[in-house]
């Protein structure tokens, strides 16, 4: 049973996040390049303007597949050639990532409209980058005004946790991508984060067809299994020990009922509380044999 368009994911390609910052997650399990170009796709029928820093495939390849009647909105910068701009073969390199660049890249399109920004992928920037200057470039763009949002691919595998981590903080919504049951299922567990802070998570199932459109099959919570990431696994710290940390029913009953020894009963809690005569008063007289010593300089402080 197909669901409604009221998922997630399905309201991640329709554009709902203006001036969002989207992460598309993989590893080599599956690869989310599909699902880049579906939201590459899902722009361009909006009538957005497309700006893709190719990195990984070629301009042939990125538009393999788009319908024709919104290619004129997509520039492809030149950045598969030459990355690392040995033979000043491409148009864009990785040491130009910084904000300056990238605004002046998206101003020099001929439209009006503030554009998309795609990173096809991440990952490249940074294998040659810091990524702290990553991130501070990520948060330019997010907050700069240059463009209306960006949606990144991102190699988990290729990085230390720290550093995934640390751009995905960034990201206003992530979704991880991994293979389904069947062969043309996709799991894709999903992080957004709203404006007011508040953090939503789903995990959904979806298919992609030939023409890069975007099926949601079902969310994971309506299906009768699940699937488990390896990495995700927790182990049971209890399970080798040659003694039982676990109590029986009968022994949790009994430690419920334990009277400590520190805890007040009500009854009790009355007793104390409540005033009797002459209580509270400390009555005292000095006696004659009291050593107190009249030539004592500190006699007279308080303390």
């Amino acid at each position: 049973m197909l669901t409604s368009y009221c998922t997630m994911l399905s309201e991640l390609l329709q554009g709902n996040d203006t001036g969002g910052f989207l992460i598309i997650q993989d590893s080599c399990r599956y690869s989310g390049r599909d699902l880049l170009r579906s939201f590459i796709s899902s722009a361009l029928d909006r009538e957005e303007v497309v700006n893709v820093l190719g990195f990984e495939l070629s301009e042939e390849e990125v538009k393999d597949g788009l319908r024709a009647s919104g290619l004129h909105r997509l520039h492809f910068h030149n950045a598969y050639s030459d990355p690392l701009g040995w033979t000043d073969r491409s148009t864009f390199t990785v040491n130009k990532f910084c904000f300056e660049e990238l605004a002046h890249l998206v101003k020099q399109a001929p439209h009006s409209k503030p554009a998309t920004l795609v990173i096809d992928s991440l990952t490249w920037i940074l294998r040659h980058m810091s990524p702290p200057a990553v991130c501070k470039t990520l948060q330019q763009l997010k907050k700069g005004g240059a463009v209306r949002a960006v949606i990144a691919l991102l190699h988990a595998d290729m990085h230390q946790r720290g550093t995934v981590g640390s751009v995905c903080h960034l990201a206003t919504s992530v979704v991880t991508v991994s293979p389904g049951i069947k062969g043309d299922e996709v799991l894709a567990k999903i992080t957004k984060r709203s404006k007011s802070g508040k953090v939503l998570q789903d995990e959904e199932i979806f298919s992609i067809k030939g023409d890069l459109r975007v099926t949601v099959l079902n969310k994971l919570s309506h299906l009768g299994h699940k699937q488990v990431d390896p990495e995700e696994q927790q182990t049971d710290p209890t399970a080798n020990l040659t003694f039982n940390l676990r109590l029986s029913d009968t022994e949790r009953e009994a430690k419920e009922k334990l009277a400590l020894p520190f805890m007040f009963s009500k009854e009790k809690k009355t007793a104390l509380l409540q005033p009797t005569q002459g209580s509270g008063r400390i009555l005292y007289e000095p006696d004659a044999n009291d050593d107190y010593d009249q030539e004592d300089p500190d006699d007279d402080l308080d303390v």
